[in-house]
Order: structure tokens, then sequence, then C-alpha cells
């Protein structure tokens, strides 16, 4: 397998952004209203891979918030995930790094829906990582898994990391099953190993058992940074499972975009040193299969660089896989 991969051919995290413009002048209408003051100053942000709005605003009385919303189009998806992460934000306890939540409006008419938070003064981490604030990030991170365990969100209404990974983050089992034009177009370590991944990958579910409460989507582009706080955005893919599993699964992100490699990573995270090795090698088997499967599938409707991160983070986990179990 290749040793490294080339910082110039990292993708951008980056989808379809909208700008508030696009929001219909009836939703932008009860915002105001809501807000009890007009916008009159928006910054739209193009970072991170949600296709819709992403928009600092500030006020006639100068409330300063930041909003995100989406409707039907580009992506029909969208909507339903911002209506997923209010519900779990407006619950996360007070002392979670976390942007404070405001409010939502979900306008039936137009199938819009908008999300208020405070708006951070902060910075997402330089890309290619500098040392200096990965070491922040990951001091932060293990910070957040003492205090989201045991977890503050029950299971039953958020969802295990093992059920995930029990039924779609199990990329080498499907592909196992998937047309044949499928499995033509994998690399050529993995149609080799494929049948011993598939088998790998089968413990990840019982693994990942635990009792914290899992971001389970890190990456830089989920991080403002502070004089002095590391704060966590986008929190609606939570799952309770194993302290390890975020750990995990940002690895291959830092790893492509010049950071440590993933097992200077895990040196860094003392649950992710506690793990069991097996545990970690089946949770990196289940991470590799599913960005590796997901990266050969059609880009999802406004996502036109989400399959090359994936394949880039696909390729970062594979060769950790390679490295540990020495399969060449």
């Amino acid at each position: 397998m290749s040793e490294e991969i080339e910082q110039s051919n990292v993708p951008p995290a980056q989808g379809m952004r909208l700008s508030w413009e696009d929001v219909p002048a009836s939703v932008r209408t009860q915002v105001e209203v809501r807000l009890g003051s007009p916008i009159i100053e928006v910054h739209s942000q193009s970072g991170g891979f949600s296709p819709g709005v992403a928009a600092r605003i500030r006020t006639a009385d100068n409330q300063r918030l930041f909003l995100k919303a989406a409707g039907l189009l580009p992506n029909p998806d969208t909507a339903n995930v911002h209506r997923r992460e209010a519900r779990i934000t407006a619950k996360l306890p007070a002392g979670v790094p976390v942007p404070r939540f405001h409010w939502v409006i979900d306008d039936a008419r137009t199938g819009w829906v908008v999300l208020a938070f405070d708006w951070i003064e902060g910075h997402q981490p330089a890309q290619p990582w500098r040392e200096d604030e990965l070491l922040r990030v990951l001091g932060a991170l293990s910070e957040l898994s003492e205090f989201l365990t045991p977890s503050p969100l029950a299971a039953a209404e958020v969802g295990t990391a093992s059920e995930a990974l029990d039924t779609h983050i199990c990329g080498w089992r499907q592909l196992l099953t998937d047309p044949p034009v499928v499995r033509d177009r994998l690399d050529d370590w993995s149609r080799r190993h494929l049948d011993m991944l598939a088998e790998l990958e089968t413990g990840a579910g019982a693994a990942a058992e635990g009792d914290t409460l899992l971001h389970f989507d890190l990456r830089a582009d989920n991080m403002l940074l502070t004089e002095d706080r590391v704060w966590i955005v986008d929190w609606p893919h939570v799952r309770v499972g194993a302290a390890w599993v975020d750990l995990v699964f940002f690895a291959p992100s830092v790893a492509m975009a010049g950071g440590m490699s993933p097992e200077a990573l895990l040196a860094h995270h003392p649950p992710s040193r506690a793990a069991n090795a097996d545990a970690l090698n089946a949770g990196i088997a289940a991470v590799a299969g599913f960005f590796i499967r997901q990266s050969l599938l059609p880009a999802p409707p406004g996502l036109p660089t989400l399959r090359a991160f994936q394949a880039a983070q696909g390729a970062v986990a594979c060769q950790w896989l390679a490295q540990r179990l020495g399969w060449r």
C-alpha cells in the first residue's frame, strides 16, 4: 500500500452551500419575527459538508447568532438531519463545549428548517494540521469523553454505536454481496483481503459497546478554536458507545490532512490507550470498510466532494490497519 497520501490530493470538506437569500422570504420573515429585530448583516460560512445555509448574522439590535438552514433542495435529507440536531442539542447538559442552542423554526409549508445557535468567535483548526492546535483538540476530546460518561442521553433515544456498526457501517460485508462491478472498482489490497476484512469487521459492533455519548462525526470542520476553549459543533449523528470510537473515526481525517499518524493520536487519547487491541482493530476495519465502500457510490445531491473525501480517509484507514496487522 502507499506509504502516505499527498496533501495536494486531499479534497475539501465542503458541501453545496446556499446563501441566506436562497431561504424563502416567508421563512426569513419568520426568523426576523422570532429575533424581534431585522437582520442587517450576514456572513455565509463555506466549510462543512451540510448542503444548505450556514451563516453568522447580526441584527439591528446587535444580536449575534449562527444560523443553519436547509430545505428540500439540493439534498432532501439535510432538513431531517437539522431536525435531529435540534432535538439532540437542546438536551445536551450545560458545560458541554457546544454552542448554545436557541430555537428551531420548522416550516411545514416550504419544508425549510432553521436552527439558531450562539455565535462563537473562533476559527476552524488549520489544515494542514498544526501540532499545537491538534494537541489542544486531543486534550479537549479526552475531557469531553469523561464529561459525557455515562451518557446524558439514553441509548434508546439516540441509538448505539454497536447498532450502527452492525447495520450500516459495515462496508466490507456489504461489498461481499454487492454486484461484481462494484467490487471490481476496489483497490488491489482491499480486493485481496476482502474476506478477512469482512470477518474482522463482524466484531466491531460488540467491540464498540460502552456508555459514552459519542459525537460520531468528528472532523476539523466540526470544531471551533477560541483562545481558551475547543468547541465541538454539529451533533446530529450522536450515538452511545465506547469512548475510543470517536478517536478511531477522527484519526483518518487527521492523517490525510498532514496531522499525526493514527497510532500517535491513539497514544494521546487515554480512552484509546486503554482499549483492547483486538477491539480497536475491529473498529478500524469497520471505519475503513465504510469509507471505502461509500467512496464507490454516486455522490449525494449537494455534496460533490464527499466521495473523494471518503476515499482519502478510507485509504488512510486501510494503511493503518495493514500496519497494525502486518497485512501486505
